[in-house]
């Protein structure tokens, strides 16, 4: 993954996150394999958790302990409200960059 993608991911991984628990509850490695599937196989696990801390405390997440047939119990990640609306947001945002490269992509190849 070159500079400059891993440039767009730190401003953008957070949405994604937030976008693959808005489906189902996760736990941790379950999101960076989820990741990892759709194409982003560079990303670091420990960036997830870093990430999903962050989230917890920004309080988008909501966490649950379940336990674990090897090891300590998991945390379990699931989207509340206030997540949901950040999400939003954050479609909305993406949508409008979206947009609004693609205009200039398209004024540059004239």
């Amino acid at each position: 993954m070159g500079k400059q993608m891993t440039e767009m991911l730190k401003g953008t991984l957070e949405g994604i996150v937030l976008a693959i628990l808005s489906v189902r509850a996760a736990y941790g490695y379950e999101i960076t394999a989820r990741l990892r599937d759709e194409g982003f196989s560079e990303i670091a696990e420990g960036t997830i958790y870093a990430l999903l801390v962050r989230i917890e405390q920004k309080g988008f997440v909501d966490v649950e302990k379940v336990p674990s047939e090897k090891g300590p119990p998991r945390k379990v990640y699931s989207l509340n409200t206030q997540g949901r609306e950040y999400l939003d947001e954050f479609w909305t945002t993406w949508g409008f960059l979206a947009d609004r490269l693609g205009q200039l992509r398209e004024e540059g190849g004239k």
